[in-house]
C-alpha cells in the first residue's frame, strides 16, 4: 500500500514536471512565431539602436522580472555591449544616476504596469534615453511610454495557479539571449574577443590560443640538420619536452626526431648517427594563432605529446606541449 502510494507520488511529480517543460516549450514556440507576425521590425530597431549608442545598455526590472534582468546585462556585457543591471526600486533612491544621456534602457515587466518603473520610465522621457520594453501587454503604462516595444506573447504560466513567473520569465530569457547573440554577430564578435571577457575557467582555457601558451626562445629545442644523434640527444635531454626539431640553413623546419626515434634505433649505432638519419621528415606543427582547444585535438589525433610552432615560413618560433594544456586546464 505504501509502496503505491509512493509510486502516484513519483507519477504525479513527474507528470508535473513534463507540464512545465512542456508548456514552457510551447511558449517558446509562440515567440518564435511572433517574429513572423510584427516582432522583427521592433527586434531590428533594438538591435540598431543599441548598436548605435555610445554608452552602455541599463537593463531594469523588479521581481522575478530583475533577476532575469540581472542574467540579461551579464550575458550582454560578456559578449561585447556594455551593459549592467539597474534595480527599479534602487533608481527611485539615487541610483538614477547612474543612467547617462548616452544610455539605452531595456525594461523588462510582463504587464508593464510595475509601480517602481514609474522612476526610470518618467527619467528616460526628461533626458531622451531611448526606451526599450520588454512585455507582454501592448496597452500598459511601460509600453505606452516606450520608444520600441518588444511585444511578447502572452502565454499561460506554467504554475498551475497561473500566478508564479515561469513561462514569462524564460521567454524574457530567451528575448535576451536573442537580443545579445544578434549584437554579437553584429558587431563581428569573434572568439578572441570573447576571451578578452572569459579569461578564467574552463572556457577561458578553450578559447586561449596556442601563442598565449606555447614556450618561445631558447626554450624550444631545436638543433641543425646534421647534427650527431649524441648531441641530439643530449638537447633533448636538456629541454625535457621530448622531442628535438631539425631545421635547415635558413631556420626552416625539416624534421623532428622524439624519444620515440631515439627507441626505434636503439639497435644501430647512434654515436655514428646524424639527425638526419632517424628523424621523422614529417613532423606535425600548429600555428599560433590556432586555439589551444584545436591544438589538443592535433595531440589526440596523432598520439604525440608535443607540437612545433611554425611561422608562415615553416620556420620554428615556438613549442607548445601536452603539460601545458593540461596546466591551464584544457586537457
Amino acid at each position: 500500500m505504501i509502496k503505491r502510494a509512493v509510486n502516484v507520488i513519483e507519477n504525479g511529480v513527474l507528470e508535473s514536471a513534463k507540464r512545465t517543460i512542456g508548456t514552457e516549450r510551447r511558449a517558446l514556440e509562440a515567440l518564435e512565431r511572433a517574429f513572423d507576425d510584427g516582432l522583427t521590425e521592433s527586434f531590428m530597431r533594438a538591435v540598431e539602436t543599441i548598436t548605435g549608442i555610445t554608452g552602455r545598455v541599463i537593463v531594469t526590472g523588479v521581481g522575478k522580472s530583475g533577476h532575469i534582468g540581472v542574467k540579461i546585462a551579464a550575458t550582454l556585457a560578456s559578449t561585447g555591449t556594455p551593459a549592467f543591471f539597474v534595480h527599479a526600486a534602487e533608481a527611485n533612491h539615487g541610483d538614477l544616476g547612474m543612467i547617462g544621456t548616452t544610455d539605452v534602457v531595456l525594461a523588462l515587466s510582463k504587464g508593464g504596469e510595475s509601480a517602481e518603473l514609474r522612476s526610470i520610465v518618467a527619467y528616460t522621457r526628461r533626458f531622451l534615453i531611448p526606451l526599450i520594453a520588454v512585455t507582454c501587454s501592448e496597452k500598459s503604462s511601460l509600453a505606452t511610454a516606450a520608444d520600441i516595444i518588444l511585444l511578447m506573447p502572452n502565454e499561460e504560466e506554467a504554475c498551475p495557479h497561473g500566478l508564479a513567473p515561469t513561462t514569462s520569465t524564460l521567454m524574457q530569457l530567451a528575448m535576451g539571449d536573442a537580443l545579445a547573440i544578434a549584437l554579437l554577430d553584429a558587431r563581428g564578435f569573434s572568439a578572441r574577443d570573447f576571451h578578452v571577457f572569459h579569461p578564467g575557467g574552463k572556457l577561458g582555457a578553450s578559447l586561449s590560443h596556442v601563442a598565449d601558451i606555447m614556450h618561445t626562445g631558447d626554450r624550444v629545442p631545436l638543433v641543425a640538420k646534421g647534427t650527431s644523434v649524441p648531441e641530439a640527444i643530449s638537447t633533448l635531454s636538456r629541454k625535457h619536452f621530448g622531442c628535438v626539431g631539425i631545421v635547415e640553413g635558413d631556420g626552416r623546419l625539416c624534421g623532428i626526431v622524439t624519444e620515440g626515434d631515439v627507441a626505434r634505433n636503439l639497435t644501430r649505432n647512434l654515436s655514428e648517427l646524424l639527425v638526419d638519419d632517424i628523424m621523422t621528415r614529417t613532423p606535425k606543427t600548429v600555428k599560433p594563432t590556432v586555439l589551444a582547444t584545436a591544438a589538443l585535438a592535433m595531440l589526440n589525433q596523432h598520439s604525440i605529446g608535443a607540437l612545433i610552432v611554425v611561422d608562415d615560413e615553416n620556420r620554428p618560433i615556438g613549442l607548445v606541449h601536452f603539460h601545458d594544456l593540461l596546466r591551464i586546464g584544457v586537457a
